[in-house]
């Protein structure tokens, strides 16, 4: 009879309190019958010589469950008679709500797999992490200097038109994020590994341990660039699962976000002698409506891969999407967001 009532007095107040409220009523209703419950519990055991009614204990869970449900916010639904999806071009990826974590979408999403320059946006979040301010000068060393594929000056792998970086300049952080971000230059995300971590390995270290916190079970990184280095290609690995989820948590970092959105810079050395042009890989900038941001990677082992962030016409609802291996990475962004903003609506 209680359970009755109570039910009753929480159907009827729930249709007419917002989201937060009806969090509060269920949570309260859920503390009442757990105390009534384990009074009954106690009652029954006594009569029954101390022995617990089965299962009574169990009532509560459904109540605690609805109140948690509660609290998330907005959660991506999918409209009734929405098409399936198919990225049949891209080895692995995924679709995940920002906010939520949930997933709209995935195909081989926690394959394990390289993803090249994918990792410079680890790379980032921790430099925002670990460097209070952004002006603070890094030095770049000859390492750095005479890396592999992209680079400042270089804007594809053995193109070079522009002025490269030098072994003993110093220039800042934040310009350095520009590079390593916009062009994704290896060099530049050398420089910020090396100085946080003194060495490559020691700053692969630091992303693995921050990995584990972070819960990226399926991820070894190797470099802070993402180049893999002969011989140990097998040890560096990701999947679009464990990217999606670096690219939520980057989030947290607006300024990241705000310098994926620049299309073009100049970038100088403390000293001013020396101006570095950088110019965007994102082909979606200016073009595609709501972009908060993208990152490319290639390596041949990798193939072509690409994330992406958006969001929602109201602006209101972030959705990150991730192709690893993909030769379409471009085409096949801009159809997993066409989908996930016609497919889904948020409640």
């Amino acid at each position: 009879m209680r359970f009755i009532v109570i039910l009753a007095i929480v159907f009827t107040a729930y249709y007419s309190l917002f989201d937060e409220q009806r969090a509060v009523l269920f949570a309260v209703a859920g503390d009442t019958w757990s105390r009534w419950t384990e009074e009954e519990v106690s009652s029954s055991a006594s009569e029954k010589g101390g022995a617990a009614v089965l299962g009574v204990e169990q009532i509560v869970e459904p109540v605690v469950a609805e109140s948690r449900g509660m609290a998330t916010g907005f959660l991506p639904e999918m409209k009734e008679y929405s098409p399936n999806l198919a990225i049949v071009t891209a080895h692995a990826s995924i679709i995940m709500d920002a906010e939520s974590g949930k997933v709209l979408y995935a195909r081989n999403a926690d394959q394990r797999r390289q993803i090249a320059s994918l990792t410079k946006l680890f790379t980032a979040t921790i430099v925002m992490e670990r460097i209070t301010d952004l002006d603070e000068l890094v030095t770049i060393d000859e390492e750095a200097v005479y890396a592999e594929g992209t680079r400042v000056g270089c804007p594809r792998s053995g193109f070079c038109n522009g002025v490269r970086l030098k072994p003993g300049e110093k220039i800042s952080a934040r310009n350095l994020l520009k590079a390593a971000l916009m062009n994704s230059a290896n060099d530049a995300a050398i420089a910020l590994g090396k100085h946080i971590g003194k060495t490559q390995d020691g700053f692969a270290k630091i992303m693995n341990e921050r990995g584990k916190e972070l819960g990226l079970v399926n991820s070894h990184f190797c470099t802070p660039s993402g180049l893999e280095p002969d011989g140990r290609e097998h040890e560096c690995y990701s999947t679009a699962n464990d990217v999606a989820k670096i690219a939520v948590h980057a989030l947290q970092f607006p300024e990241i976000w705000e310098i994926m959105r620049l299309e073009k810079q100049f970038i100088t050395d403390v000293s001013g002698t020396y101006t570095h042009e950088i110019f965007n890989t994102d082909q979606l900038l200016g073009q595609f409506p709501n972009l908060l941001g993208t990152k490319t990677g290639f390596t041949p082992l990798a193939g072509y891969s690409l994330l992406a962030v958006a969001t929602d016409h109201s602006a209101n609802h972030k959705v990150v999407a991730v192709v690893l291996d993909d030769q379409s990475r471009w085409q096949s962004i801009q159809s997993m967001f066409d989908w996930s903003f016609q497919a889904f609506d948020w409640k």
